[in-house]
């Protein structure tokens, strides 16, 4: 390892000149390589040896470090990025709705029916389903689904179904019945039952309120969660992304572990816990980012409010279509405070889910007294959907060194029906990619899978047309908000690597990085913006080994 160690300090001081003559592992060449290194934008060709990539050039210097058994990679002119880096997923989730019925795109009441009712007949009696993802704004009228839809296609079955926001489900009477939940089952802070005019529950649990079924709901078994998270990781390859950042994975780091040490593992994973859980993170004596390229731990999340699209994201004035309320805080500041001021003293890195303008203010407040009291040092304070924002909110977002991990997809869906909620003055601070980058904050991209689709493809085109799903909005929905492509990758890439501490192993294409990267069909950089969603990945190389081939 020391021998290799100082082949790669050579390459970085010498250039394209192997001072043991050493030959590469791979190289690619004939490429479109957009490096993402400000440095050194653009190359024809690259070089690995262990897993690093050792030397960026013409594909003659490249060319010249071929040895007998060195693996070539003709790009056939294609281009070629660093590997997308999602720095938002929920994975076993992603990876069990694969495997699930998919509401997302139900376009009636009764397709939605029918589409659980086709699920559940295959079924074994007594399962759960799960997941869903369903939408009602693709319903006219709008409104939200109900346990009595359901009951006569799933006596058997409980279901628990979430919106694809992930901030209500809907229950079947069968659901209920096992969770405990009645007319006489009380509210939560933080979270609504919605109810007849009787007082029944109607089958809709929002936020901390779905947390009922999630009692009864059984864990899945060991196997079950290993074949989901593969699947989440094959699935992943496919679509170009190397590393995910995976909000929810506190429970499922020793199957991660297994998956590494058997060679399954073909995403890096920043294993990302619950805020509550510093203490026992405390305990054991890990920071921040703790572990190896390919696993590492150390990140929390918490949360600060629900979503727009359930109504519960948190405002400072009233939703339009329900003015009498301005949404949930679904834990009090005070308390997401003395976790996040305890997890920072303790060298773990924070992030908290913000949607709302309340939300993000109540937030950055107390990020801003953290880091007054606990003191200056590099903790990257993280944001994370920071989705409805004013001019001082964005300001500070600079001034404090908050990163803001953003979903550019929510906005193309938001924006078909948010008008119903919040005024014109709220909507031109929604999803403000340009605001941020221009008053110097940085950005962080992702998707929220399971929430919305995991193809970075759809995200860049989102962040960059902001045409909405419905095609509705053709120049771009709040266009003064949209961005380059060349700043919407380098937020997949780059921003997402800053994020998670790991700038220095990935996010570029540079000496010394992890060779991860995609070659894709088409030059997004050259065709029409309208064309980016339908561009496909050819190849996907994570750690110098291809794990994804189109077909």
């Amino acid at each position: 390892m020391k021998f290799i160690a100082a082949a790669l300090l050579s390459f970085a001081i010498f250039g394209n000149c192997f001072a043991f003559d050493l030959k590469a592992d791979l190289i690619v060449i004939n490429a479109n390589v957009r490096t993402m290194d400000r440095s050194k934008p653009s190359a024809q060709a690259f070089a690995v040896l262990a897993g690093r990539i050792v030397a960026v050039g013409s594909n003659a210097e490249i060319k010249a470090l071929a040895g007998p058994k060195t693996e070539q990679i003709d790009a056939g002119g294609k281009l070629v990025l660093p590997g997308f880096n999602d720095a938002h997923v929920h994975f076993l989730d992603g990876g069990a709705g694969l495997s699930s019925v998919d509401l997302r795109d139900a376009q009636t009441p009764a397709e939605f029916v029918r589409r659980i009712k086709e699920f559940a007949a295959k079924l074994p009696k007594g399962r759960w389903i799960l997941n869903g993802n369903w939408d009602h704004e693709n319903w006219t009228p709008n409104d939200l689904p109900t346990a009595a839809m359901i009951d006569a296609v799933t006596p058997d079955n409980p279901v628990f179904i979430n919106r694809l926001d992930g901030h209500m489900a809907l229950a079947n009477s069968l659901a209920m019945k096992l969770a405990g939940v009645d007319k006489n089952t009380k509210d939560v802070p933080g979270g609504e039952i919605v109810r007849d005019r009787d007082g029944n529950p109607t089958g809709i649990f929002k936020d901390e309120s779905m947390n009922y079924f999630y009692r009864a709901i059984p864990d899945f078994p060991y196997a079950e969660r290993s074949e989901y998270l593969t699947n989440a990781s094959n699935y992943a390859a496919s679509l170009g992304v190397t590393s995910v950042q995976d909000m929810s994975a506190g429970r499922d780091i020793g199957v991660l572990q297994d998956l590494a040490r058997a060679g399954k593992l073909k995403t890096r994973v920043y294993a990302v816990s619950p805020l509550a859980d510093w203490e026992r993170w405390n305990k054991t004596g890990v920071g921040y980012a703790f572990g190896d390229p390919l696993l590492r731990v150390g990140g929390l999340k918490g949360f600060a409010d629900g979503s727009l699209g359930s109504t519960t994201a948190w405002f400072y004035e009233p939703y339009l279509d329900k003015p009498d309320s301005k949404g949930l805080a679904v834990e009090d500041p005070s308390k997401i405070y003395e976790h996040v001021v305890a997890a920072d003293k303790a060298g773990l890195h924070v992030m908290i889910h913000a949607i709302g303008d309340r939300a993000n203010d109540e937030i950055l407040k107390i990020y801003e007294r953290v880091a007054k009291e606990n003191g200056e040092r590099d903790r990257r304070f993280r944001i994370e959907h920071a989705q409805h924002l004013n001019e001082g909110l964005i300001k500070r977002f600079a001034a404090d060194h908050v990163i803001a991990s953003m979903q550019p997809t929510h906005a193309i869906d938001d924006g078909r029906w948010a008008w119903k909620r919040l005024d014109q003055k709220r909507l031109n601070g929604t999803y403000a990619f340009r605001s941020l980058l221009d008053a110097g904050a940085r950005l962080a991209f992702g998707t929220d899978w399971y929430v919305a689709p995991l193809d970075p493809m759809l995200g860049i085109y989102a962040a960059v047309t902001r045409r909405t799903l419905d095609d509705k909005n053709p120049n771009g929905w709040i266009p003064e908000q949209k961005i380059t492509v060349e700043e919407a990758v380098r937020a997949y890439t780059e921003g997402s690597a800053y994020a998670e501490f790991q700038e220095n192993e990935k996010g570029t294409i540079a000496v010394g990085k992890l060779a991860d990267f995609v070659i894709l069909s088409d030059d997004i950089f050259k065709i029409d913006p309208v064309k980016i969603r339908d561009v496909k990945v050819v190849r996907t190389v994570m750690n110098a080994k291809t794990v994804y081939v189109s077909k």
